[in-house]
């Protein structure tokens, strides 16, 4: 910034020299003093994006290259950082996706008995589902490892009931491919729940995918489907699944 303030007070020293006489000489030397505070202000910009790019900060590299290119576009740092920027846009864009899938997931680690923990890793659906008639509410999938019942996946309503007290089968789809797995309600009040059988199929599925539906059948409005984000999924949040 200090160099920049000197180059700016240079060139205002050298303009008001020109301005003062008709010296085309010293015009010519304004205007060079005036294009190189450019550049270098612009260099300055350059090594900022390079900085960013180097700490693989995709974001800030991304604003700092964005911005050298609306007020220096003309400038040799300008030419040199741009067959880059597409690139770092992208890894931005990326790098946000992943930070937004990251954060869909909420995970527990809770003491439980002397010296137990219940770990487990909850995601609300992409949408709210009706499935009691009466609007739509959250579905909530939760892989849950408890110390003394062991490892189960299950679907949580918040309104409704599901329609597999006697067992079901249960249409997953996991980036565009269809798979059947057994799931179950269990006969108690505390919670509408629904488990997922297999929760070791399930959490592969949503350990290495992207996208996860469910379809399940309820007591009241049929089947219905919930649609889940996975692709933030922190695997090791509990690694004795893995």
């Amino acid at each position: 910034m200090k160099t920049a303030s000197l180059a700016t007070a240079l060139v205002a020293a050298l303009l008001l020299g020109a301005c003062k006489g008709d010296d085309p000489q010293a015009a010519a030397q304004a205007a060079a003093a005036q294009a190189a505070a450019r550049e270098q202000v612009a260099e300055g910009m350059a090594k900022q994006f390079d900085d960013a790019v180097a700490a693989q900060n995709w974001q800030l590299a991304k604003a700092h290259g964005e911005i050298l290119q609306i007020e220096h576009p003309a400038s040799a740092a300008a030419a040199r950082v741009k067959p880059a920027l597409d690139e770092i846009k992208a890894k931005a864009e990326a790098a946000q996706q992943e930070k937004r899938l990251a954060a869909l997931w909420a995970y527990g680690d809770e003491p439980v008995g002397k010296d137990g923990h219940q770990l487990s890793a909850a995601i609300f659906s992409q949408e709210p589902v009706d499935t009691d008639g009466s609007g739509a509410n959250p579905v909530r999938l939760i892989f849950r490892d408890h110390p003394e019942w062991g490892r189960s996946a299950y679907l949580v309503l918040e309104a409704g009931d599901f329609d597999c007290y006697s067992g079901c089968r249960l249409k997953v789809i996991a980036d565009g491919k269809t798979h059947a797995l057994p799931g179950s309600r269990p006969n108690t009040d505390e919670a509408i729940a629904m488990f997922i059988d297999d929760h070791k199929a399930l959490w592969k599925l949503a350990k290495a995918g992207k996208h996860l539906s469910i379809e399940f059948p309820t007591k009241h409005v049929g089947r219905k489907t919930a649609e889940f984000e996975v692709g933030g999924l922190d695997a090791m949040k509990l690694a004795k699944w893995n």
